[in-house]
């Protein structure tokens, strides 16, 4: 929320700082929380959140020398060390994701 400052007759929008919250999206792959229904034993249904299963990861590119970090999910590890990091990165560019 938004809150105003009057000093010498002039208005000052304040807004109050972010927390840097990181968010759970996966860099690669762009998965990211879907919305379901909660089921009682009852049968209510209250809605709740599917998270993605994230990990930060350190990846070294071998084409750069150098160390990149990723928020990566599971499936997308699992394709990098099917396809090789290098291969995955030149998708994603490919595909427009970057």
């Amino acid at each position: 929320y938004d809150w105003f400052l009057f000093f010498n007759g002039k208005v000052y929008i304040c807004t109050p700082k972010k927390n840097s919250v990181m968010s759970k999206v996966c860099d690669l792959t762009g998965k990211k929380a879907i919305v379901g229904n909660k089921v009682s034993f009852s049968n209510k249904k209250s809605l709740r959140r599917f998270h993605v299963n994230l990990h930060t990861k350190k990846f070294w590119i071998p084409e750069e020398k150098q160390w990149i970090t990723l928020k990566v999910s599971t499936a997308a590890m699992r394709t990098i060390s099917k396809k090789g990091i290098g291969a995955c990165i030149n998708e994603v560019i490919k595909n427009g994701k970057i």
